[in-house]
C-alpha cells in the first residue's frame, strides 16, 4: 500500500511539473504583426494584412521570437504597434490579458 501511495505521489508531481512547464505567465515587450510578415514588422503592412485575414502574431523585442496570439481581439487596434503585453503562453500561443502602448521605436 505504501508503494502505491508513493508511486501515486510521484506521478502527481510529474504531472504537475509537466503542466507548469507547458504554461508560462509573464509580461513581454514587442510588436503586434501579422503571420505573413512575422518579425519584419511594418505598421501599415500589419494593419492591411490583418484586415485582409492574416493571423495576428506577437514579435518579442528580446529575441524577435514570433508567437501566435490565441485571442487577437485583445490586441485589436494595436496592429503594428510597440506594446507591453501581460498574459500566458501555452502550446506556443500567447493569451493576452492586457496590453499597453510603449514608446514607438524602430525594430532593432
Amino acid at each position: 500500500m505504501k508503494k502505491i501511495l508513493a508511486l501515486s505521489a510521484v506521478v502527481l508531481m510529474l504531472s504537475f511539473s509537466a503542466f507548469a512547464k507547458d504554461s508560462k505567465k509573464g509580461s513581454w515587450d514587442g510588436w503586434v504583426s501579422d503571420e505573413k510578415c512575422g518579425a519584419k514588422v511594418n505598421a501599415d503592412c500589419a494593419k492591411k494584412c490583418i484586415g485582409a485575414g492574416q493571423k495576428m502574431v506577437f514579435v518579442t523585442d528580446k529575441d524577435k521570437k514570433v508567437i501566435a496570439i490565441s485571442n487577437p481581439d485583445a490586441l485589436k487596434g494595436h496592429e503594428g504597434h510597440h506594446v507591453n503585453v501581460k498574459g500566458s503562453v501555452k502550446d506556443g500561443a500567447l493569451t493576452v490579458q492586457s496590453a499597453s502602448m510603449l514608446p514607438d521605436q524602430s525594430m532593432k
